[in-house]
């Protein structure tokens, strides 16, 4: 019997040793709150000479955590456009402190990653959560609207100085013959530091951007033309090594190179290019006979992906785009023309449902289509 109770007693002291040894629980408060976020300005516009500088101070209240050490809570700032719900954030973590700061320049970083345009206010939400290191007990604060406007800064790859730029190569339609056939082998200037086309490629084949038609004294190129996913898009500079590789298979493709970023893109174009393009129409003095007046009624083709043309238009009325004059069976419309204040432009596309709108009152109006960007823009004269 005295021998049965000491196995009692070692038992017990065994399970009191387990017990003690317990691996502790992840920390959990659920006494903790949201912290409440403050911001040094609602409206931030720093300027290129302040670069360095700071342009915003975020400020936080402690978030309740229960810690030992405060210092060791982990925050995660999130900076997205206003409305996007934070779904391509950009974010920075900080330990420990309630405060964080961005200068000019790493703004402008966040606002161009965007794409947004410089000197042009936009507005973007920012947050912060606190946790603990492990991520446990998230704690979201509400988002504060900034206003923020990116200043200029000098593209990475430097500009054409003719302002123009062409494509040729053996990927092309005209060969590496130099000057090259323009308009169709011209770039659009999509904006200051963008040019885009569209082109008929040849598979397997080398291409060359040059700032002046005819000359070969300068280039837009590539480093490595060996490079994975070249053919697609990439990094290229002024007076590289290498020719571009144009895509595997024939077709049309869209290229935009913006020299802002020093990056190319090449995309299968889907859409439809025309040779030609005419205007018909009640809003047109041709009315909606078909064919039209080609004196009056051609578009004049720019370049590989702009047509424009500047004409007398009946306002309130309106009209359609062909590409082939005399024939029905084909045009560029607009999917409704209900739109307020399309016939300033907007988006357009092949075969869609709706006339052009015209403009509401009557008078002379250029009218600029590009097939690089998909939209169109009237303007009176």
């Amino acid at each position: 019997m005295k021998s049965l109770s000491k196995i009692f007693l070692l038992a017990a002291a065994f399970l009191s040793f387990v017990a003690c040894d317990k691996v502790n629980d992840l920390q959990v408060n659920q006494n903790s709150i949201a912290p409440v976020l403050s911001v040094s300005s609602a409206t931030v516009a720093p300027l290129p000479a302040d670069s360095n500088k700071t342009a915003l101070t975020l400020t936080w209240t402690y978030p309740n955590h229960a810690v030992s050490d405060p210092n060791s809570i982990k925050y995660i700032i999130q900076i997205d456009s206003s409305g996007k719900n934070f779904t391509k954030a950009f974010t920075k973590e900080v330990i420990g402190s309630l405060t964080t700061s961005f200068t000019g320049k790493e703004l402008n970083t966040i606002l161009l990653g965007y794409g947004y345009p410089f000197s042009v206010p936009v507005a973007m939400d920012v947050r912060v959560t606190s946790s603990y290191s492990n991520n446990n007990e998230s704690r979201t604060s509400s988002s504060v609207k900034v206003m923020m406007t990116p200043y200029k800064v000098p593209p990475k790859v430097v500009l054409p100085t003719t302002g123009k730029l062409f494509i040729v190569g053996s990927a092309t339609q005209g060969g590496w013959n130099n000057p090259v056939p323009a308009p169709a082998q011209e770039f659009a200037r999509l904006n200051e530091t963008t040019f885009g086309g569209v082109f008929q490629l040849i598979g397997g084949s080398e291409y060359l951007l040059l700032p002046l038609n005819g000359d070969w004294g300068h280039k837009y190129s590539v480093a490595d033309k060996s490079k994975a996913g070249l053919s697609a898009g990439g990094d290229f500079g002024f007076d590289l090594n290498d020719n571009i590789p144009g895509p595997t298979t024939s077709g049309l493709y869209r290229i935009i190179v913006d020299f802002q970023s020093g990056k190319f893109t090449v995309t299968p174009y889907t859409g439809n290019l025309p040779s030609n393009l005419f205007i018909v129409g009640d809003a047109t003095a041709g009315g909606w006979n078909n064919p039209v007046p080609e004196a009056s009624q051609k578009f004049t083709r720019v370049n590989s992906a702009v047509f424009e043309i500047t004409l007398p238009l009946v306002g309130g009325k309106e009209y359609l785009l062909l590409p082939t004059n005399g024939d029905w069976g084909h045009k560029f419309a607009v999917k409704d023309n209900s739109i307020t204040n399309l016939w300033q432009g907007g988006d357009f596309g092949y075969d869609l449902p709706s006339n052009f709108p015209g403009p509401a009152t009557s008078g002379t109006y250029k009218i600029q289509v590009n097939f690089a960007t998909d939209k169109f823009t009237v303007t009176k004269q």
